[in-house]
């Protein structure tokens, strides 16, 4: 396949998948592999491999002159590949991608492997963000969806992290966990807010049906929590974290000014970005790309000099249509109304789920925090009136 460039100077964001854990969360449908013993160096070895392979390099055509404004690694868990891990992985990335001075890159972490020595090594090959999987302050909680780390490991990674001088710190937390649980929502958003990040993200616990969660859910050993329950930890969470001064830009993203996630924000605005390791997906600006997902089977590929490509999707019209309309309702940036829409979105506004942007020269909305919790549903419809007029 064919890589196209975003403009004469290539790719500007690229996603590294390390698909590493310790072991699987009772809720993960990702494609990780768990390992005892992390294979770092023959990792790295395939990630540059895959790089070549893409034509990504010094002597790539598909990317001559690249400059990357964000870097990710995500996962699976990037940091269980630990200090040296990192350090021989950014290696190879720092031969063959080119960053700008000011680039966001970011490390995905879980609580148990930050410590100094790591966050010395991230901050030695340039990363200056960092995702902490935190997901509860509560033990119990933690326990139950299979976490490696505790509370206390939490609250000791932020802090190491601080110390360590990385400049943006962001906390991820699940809400909606099951009634049985007894978890204090209201005391893990005080929790996290005084560990004063840059950054939080909040995710509505969900139960896919190929996972652990999902086999105790079919049985009836879990029962998930009521749609009143979600709403209401939603909206309680957004009240709390905007009146400590954070803006809700993103239906589940929180930033202090200055820190939004950069690299999430170009997914949302559909820019093309680059997409190396197993499972990772990219998009050109045209078609979108996914690797295999096996550990295995995409290191067999890269090795032997295959593209480890296992499908790619060539965006229609309509495909196109679909995701301006959801990708532009998910952010506080909004979406542009097309000319006889107005009428047709003002129900939603007399039920509080949008609201107008103001702007001269273009009729804009963008979705309440209520809003949001419909957002599927609106943008099915608002799609759907786009394809009959």
């Amino acid at each position: 396949m064919s890589v196209q460039t975003e403009g004469a100077g290539g790719y500007r964001h690229a996603y590294v998948h390390v698909p590493f854990c310790a072991r699987r969360c009772t809720y993960c449908d990702f494609a990780i592999a768990v390992r005892r013993q992390v294979p770092w160096r023959a990792f790295a070895d395939a990630i540059g491999a895959e790089l070549r392979i893409r034509g990504v390099g010094p002597n790539g055509t598909a990317t001559a002159g690249l400059a990357l404004r964000t870097l990710y690694l995500g996962g699976g868990t990037p940091s269980l590949l630990g200090p040296s891990g990192v350090e021989a992985l950014f290696e190879v990335l720092h031969t063959q991608l080119s960053l700008e001075a000011n680039a966001e890159v970011t490390v995905e972490a879980n609580p148990e492997d930050v410590t100094a020595d790591a966050v010395a090594a991230w901050r030695r090959v340039g990363v200056n963000r960092v995702s902490l999987g935190v997901q509860s302050f509560d033990d119990g909680v933690l326990a139950w969806m299979h976490r490696v780390h505790d509370a206390q490991a939490a609250l000791r990674a932020a802090e190491t992290l601080r110390g360590g001088g990385i400049a943006s710190v962001s906390l991820d937390l699940i809400f909606a966990a099951p009634e049985a649980l007894a978890r204090n929502w209201e005391s893990d958003l005080a929790q996290i807010l005084a560990l004063e990040p840059e950054h939080i993200s909040l995710y509505g616990l969900t139960i896919e049906p190929h996972t652990a969660l999902g086999r105790r859910h079919a049985r009836g050993d879990v029962i998930e929590a009521p749609d009143e329950r979600y709403e209401r930890e939603f909206l309680g969470a957004h009240d709390a974290l905007r009146a400590a001064g954070f803006e809700h830009y993103e239906v589940s993203n929180f930033a202090r000014p200055g820190h939004r996630a950069r690299h999430n924000s170009a997914y949302w605005q559909g820019v093309p970005y680059l997409g190396i390791g197993p499972s990772a997906h990219g998009f050109d600006g045209v078609a979108r790309r996914w690797n295999r997902a096996a550990f295995a089977a995409w290191e067999a590929d890269v090795l032997a000099g295959r593209d480890p490509v296992e499908g790619a999707e060539l965006l229609t019209a309509l495909n196109r249509e679909v995701e301006m309309v959801y990708l532009g309702l998910r952010t506080r940036d909004g979406l542009v109304l097309q000319a006889g829409e107005v009428g047709h979105v003002a129900p939603w506004h007399e039920q509080g789920w949008i609201e107008p942007v103001h702007q001269s020269d273009e009729t804009r909305i963008r979705c309440t925090a209520s809003g949001w919790l419909r957002l599927d549903a609106l943008a099915a419809d608002l799609t759907a009136f786009r394809s009959r007029s």
